[in-house]
């Protein structure tokens, strides 16, 4: 959605290829993610329009699966480039049963060994 010079292209594609199979879906902190790159709500909500994108509510069991997970991560001494929301949206996923498109499967896969992950 910015056009990022590197990742845009992949992002692009991988989206339209999930949109041809599945429904695409976001939950709250994915959209506050986003939101940062728009000045106007108006504009966000033009580029995650709510026919293509589901609004998924987050579990309360993703809450407390992210929690422990976050934790096990800190005493591991995890760089605190990865903050606690990233680990909500992976637990999410999992809970919930859904794939999860990433650039960041790394972490996604250690944490959540039995999610579906889209990567580069």
């Amino acid at each position: 959605m910015t056009e990022d010079p590197q990742w845009s292209a992949w992002s692009g594609e991988t989206l339209a290829e999930c949109a041809e199979s599945s429904a695409l879906a976001i939950n709250p902190l994915i959209y506050a993610e986003v939101s940062i790159r728009f000045e106007r709500i108006e504009e966000l909500q033009d580029a995650l329009r709510e026919e293509d994108f589901l609004r998924l509510s987050l579990p309360w069991e993703a809450a407390f699966l992210a929690g422990k997970c976050f934790v096990r991560y800190r005493r591991r001494r995890g760089p605190r480039r990865s903050p606690l929301p990233d680990f909500y949206i992976g637990a999410h996923a999992a809970v919930a049963g859904l794939t999860l498109v990433t650039r960041d499967a790394t972490r996604y896969r250690t944490y959540f060994p039995g999610l579906e992950i889209i990567a580069p």
